[in-house]
């Protein structure tokens, strides 16, 4: 493992004895973003465990050399490597599911109270003398439009209906059964959805079938007010559409994920007033850190055992 996000440290190790008499182990225990450690400290590895690094072509070609397994830390993988390359050059990637359901569904929800309430800009405000307060947004009676009701979509769509919000939602694989028992209704059309939401709350995963699948047209039938909020995958989203649509200033959003990361020090959205942005840290709970690490360290012991598990195909 060329480095480790510090609060999985502890997690990994419980599930280390897994790897007993199936493969030596090498952890870094810090954290680094720059290809040429991460490639100096993967030298000599077969497999490795990756919890965020984009891995380039370039880098994916250097690794072939000898790695044949990447287990990747995180559902959305094709947001850091081009799979088909992977394939090409006889790498099996592989990724973990639902370990961060609970954990990005409670973020979503956290960065819709604060769109709400301004929680955070009240304790700033107070700090400063300022004991004016701000108005908010009651949520009970609103209507939340959630595109893409998987698993992350559903947790999100419970906790809204404890609220006694009205849940509407947006899928192309679920069954009226499904709708009807997570108590959210249907919309067959992403433009009538978010036309008619008062919050919109993105749960989509990205798969070359749902790159771009958010359009400019959807983006612009979001009412002026409407609170807008993306943990998912910026790549979801058209290229620039989301942008263009936040700057008019009538959209107050909070965004965690965004199509480049680390964001840009000179990206427009740094210069958008109101707009809550935090660094894809949705899925980072003590919770999730310890699905994340059993399903990595699976991926590892499954692949030198000739087995598979959560290998993307």
């Amino acid at each position: 493992m060329p480095y480790v996000v510090e609060g999985m440290i502890e997690p990994f190790k419980q599930w280390f004895p897994m790897l007993k008499d199936v493969a030596r182990l090498r952890m870094y225990e810090d954290y680094t973003l720059d290809p040429a450690e991460f490639l100096t400290r993967a030298a000599d590895a077969d497999a490795l465990m990756d919890i965020g690094m984009h891995i380039s072509d370039d880098m994916l070609e250097q690794l072939a050399t000898h790695v044949k397994c990447i287990a990747f830390g995180g559902t959305g993988v094709a947001s850091y490597i081009d799979l088909d390359r992977a394939k090409q050059v006889g790498l099996r990637v592989c990724n973990i599911v639902h370990y961060g359901d609970h954990a990005v569904a409670e973020f979503a929800i956290a960065l819709m109270f604060e769109l709400a309430r301004h929680v955070g800009e009240l304790d700033t405000q107070l700090r400063e003398g300022n004991w004016s307060g701000m108005d908010g947004m009651q949520l009970y009676g609103k209507k939340l439009a959630i595109i893409g009701l998987g698993g992350i979509g559903k947790v999100v769509a419970h906790i809204a209906n404890g609220l006694g919000m009205q849940v509407l939602a947006w899928n192309s694989h679920t069954s009226p059964e499904d709708f009807a028992a997570e108590n959210v209704t249907p919309v067959d059309s992403m433009e009538e959805l978010v036309a008619q939401a008062d919050v919109v709350s993105i749960h989509m995963p990205l798969f070359d079938s749902t790159r771009g699948i958010i359009t400019k047209q959807v983006i612009d039938a979001i009412r002026p007010g409407t609170l807008f909020i993306n943990t998912a995958r910026a790549e979801v989203i058209e290229p620039g559409a989301l942008e263009a649509r936040l700057l008019k200033g009538d959209v107050p959003a909070a965004l965690d994920v965004f199509e480049q990361e680390p964001l840009p020090k000179d990206s427009p959205l740094l210069t958008i007033p109101g707009l809550i942005l935090t660094p894809h840290v949705a899925w980072r709970t003590d919770g999730a850190y310890h699905e994340l690490t059993r399903q990595v360290v699976q991926d590892i012991v499954s692949f030198f055992k000739g087995e598979r598990f959560n290998v993307v195909d």
